[in-house]
């Protein structure tokens, strides 16, 4: 982000609140390209990473400023740091004057007048409108977008957990797997979920069931890449515009803004949807590359392992032993991450 320059490296401490009844804890946070990471004040380890987009502020001109990783969230951070409460208002402040300026020229950019005649038969072209949006929306309008179906989940009773000791390991798992910079990964409570499900802006949401009902995390982990590969398309955000309908779209395309309530819904419905398995040899790829073995993803799917046989005996580590996922410690804690 443009606006973030002069903030570069910017780290200040802070206190942090997981939820209303929990205690304030000392953290140091770090503003990054976008994402803001805190990191526990003694350990330095990472406890939270907030989508710089979806930051509110809850109490304008009032010191200490307090923040949240979305309107509706729980957590809260309350900051003295001068020099941090500015990066973050500069942000809020810069996505709201450009963004609909920004997303206009890139509309007129890349479709000048064929996009007006798109749209005046856009009735007609439904689809077309829909691939056209899914192939210019930002990355930060992709992950407001999320931060809107992970609210409507939380209104319609979901629960999206969040235990302290159960997040850190979830963050060391999301790092081992994917890389620091990697979108969030959120447990939803049991019954919920099956496996793992991608959101239109890449967050992952893995079910409580792939964390609580197993021994070791690769079943977990291999939830998380399956979702993951399905997140590099743009399957789940077309799957989320067409829910929001072609009137809502255009809305998007010419102000940068989906209609309020124009989500509603969807998070449930795509929960309730069969969870498709990608190409097994493209999944094995991404065993190996994440130094995961595949055998006790394959038999969770499938038991007998009959559909999943490629997966058991293509195992990039069938005949050794693949790197640890986590500490036994850390498994505990995330096995704890819904409160268990």
């Amino acid at each position: 982000m443009t606006a973030l320059k002069k903030y570069a490296k910017l780290e200040c401490p802070g206190l942090w609140r997981a939820s209303p009844g929990d205690q304030r804890r000392d953290v140091i946070v770090s503003l990054g390209e976008a994402s803001l990471v805190l990191s526990d004040s003694r350990s330095e380890t990472p406890l939270a990473h907030w989508s710089l987009p979806a930051v509110r502020r809850r109490n304008p001109g009032t010191i200490p400023a307090v923040f949240s990783p979305d309107i509706d969230a729980a957590e809260t951070l309350e900051l003295n740091e001068p020099a941090m409460i500015e990066a973050l208002e500069t942000v809020q402040h810069s996505l709201r004057r450009g963004r609909q300026g920004l997303l206009r020229l890139r509309v007129v950019l890349s479709l000048g007048i064929p996009a007006f005649l798109l749209l005046f038969f856009a009735f007609s072209l439904p689809d077309a409108v829909i691939r056209h949006a899914s192939s210019v929306l930002p990355q930060a309008k992709r992950a407001e977008i999320d931060q809107v179906i992970l609210a409507d989940l939380r209104r319609e009773g979901y629960e999206i957990c969040a235990a302290p000791a159960g997040l850190r390991a979830l963050n060391r798992l999301q790092e081992r797997l994917l890389g620091p910079r990697a979108p969030r990964i959120a447990v939803l409570g049991e019954g919920a979920l099956s496996g793992g499900l991608a959101l239109p802006g890449g967050t992952i949401l893995l079910a409580q069931s792939a964390i609580d009902n197993h021994d070791t995390p690769e079943i977990a982990a291999g939830h998380i890449l399956a979702a993951r590969m399905q997140a590099e398309t743009d399957a789940p955000l077309r799957a989320a515009l067409q829910a929001a309908g072609l009137r809502a779209v255009v809305v998007l395309l010419t102000t940068g803004d989906l209609p309020e309530g124009a989500l509603r819904g969807h998070g449930s419905t795509r929960l309730a949807a069969p969870t498709v398995t990608p190409d097994h040899d493209t999944l094995l790829a991404r065993f190996e590359a994440a130094g995961v073995a595949s055998t006790p993803f394959a038999y969770a799917l499938d038991p007998s392992g009959e559909s999943t046989l490629r997966l058991i005996e293509a195992d990039p580590y069938r005949n050794a032993s693949p790197p640890t996922l986590l500490s036994d410690g850390d498994w505990v804690s995330l096995q704890g991450v819904c409160g268990g």
